[in-house]
């Protein structure tokens, strides 16, 4: 499923394409992805202007000139492309094949602006992407993003905090951080890569970071200095160019080729000195890498 880095990186390809162009009209063509769609959700968003773009968590945000929101969730295998004139290709050299049947086209935005037409298009061999609307200034209320933490790139995230959500938990630190009420859009690769960056291993007590009068311990300092650089490393990267994701200009980031303990099983760990070997456990169904000789 893309992560964080994999959505701000479809924001920010899409955005000078959809940002400021009017949506002359949103084609349809299923009722649903992996939920159906909004009542008249057509309706709602034909004739409107988008006057920008965000993202929350793994949600992407399209603010509309009447005050509503579309949201969209890529799901398993969901991807956006642009399409200009006739010409229906997608751009970009692909490190991993992807669907270019059109039956997984399922939802097109037909776009005018002054620098011409274009189509926007959502592609979901899978349908477990979603997409729904609601007020922006309902969103924080939404059921979507109501109990969400903090971004992982903003500077509500801080050892601090952490502390007040750790202190006392038994649980295992990477599902601790899994947790989306403790950090929204952290996922499983880029948590992976933080606890190995901060030298943490994935099984021990979330509770041990913190001190017994609820302070966060120099550790969890580290951790969240990890977590920030992972994601920002990947967003400039492009994202982790797993195999369902593309960029929005139909292109793929690569830093999936720089990851230190992902889907390294069985390979020398990466850290000076160490000279272990990166394991590969399942924690709640998910699989976790990380090397036991130097992260404790």
């Amino acid at each position: 499923m893309p992560e964080l880095p994999e959505v701000e990186t479809v924001k920010r390809g899409l955005a000078p394409t959809m940002e400021g162009a009017r949506v002359a009209r949103l084609e349809l063509r299923r009722k649903d992805l992996r939920f159906p769609f909004p009542d008249a959700f057509s309706e709602k968003v034909s004739g409107r202007t988008i006057v920008g773009l965000g993202r929350r968590a793994k949600y992407l945000l399209v603010d509309l000139d009447d005050g509503n929101t579309l949201i969209s969730h890529l799901g398993m295998s969901g991807s956006f492309r642009v399409e200009e004139g006739a010409a229906s290709d997608t751009p970009g050299q692909f490190h991993h094949a992807r669907s270019k049947d059109e039956k997984h086209d399922h939802v097109v935005f037909h776009l005018e602006s002054p620098g011409g037409s274009r189509r926007v298009v959502y592609n979901d061999p899978r349908r477990f992407g979603f997409m729904d609307m609601a007020r922006r200034a309902d969103l924080a209320a939404h059921p979507f993003f109501r109990d969400l933490g903090p971004e992982p790139t903003g500077n509500e995230l801080s050892a601090a905090y952490l502390a007040e959500r750790f202190r006392d938990k038994a649980q295992p630190l990477k599902s601790a951080l899994l947790d989306q009420k403790n950090i929204a859009g952290l996922g499983n690769i880029y948590v992976c890569e933080a606890l190995w960056r901060s030298h943490l291993s994935p099984i021990r007590a979330a509770g041990t970071l913190v001190t017994a009068s609820g302070k966060p311990k120099e550790k969890l300092n580290l951790l969240v200095a990890s977590i920030r650089d992972v994601i920002a490393d990947a967003i400039a990267a492009g994202g982790s160019s797993l195999r369902d994701h593309i960029q929005a200009d139909g292109s793929l980031g690569y830093f999936q080729h720089s990851f230190s303990v992902y889907d390294r099983e069985s390979q020398a760990c990466g850290t000076p000195g160490c000279g272990g070997t990166v394991a590969r456990i399942a924690q709640a169904g998910r699989a976790t890498f990380y090397c036991a000789a130097c992260q404790k």
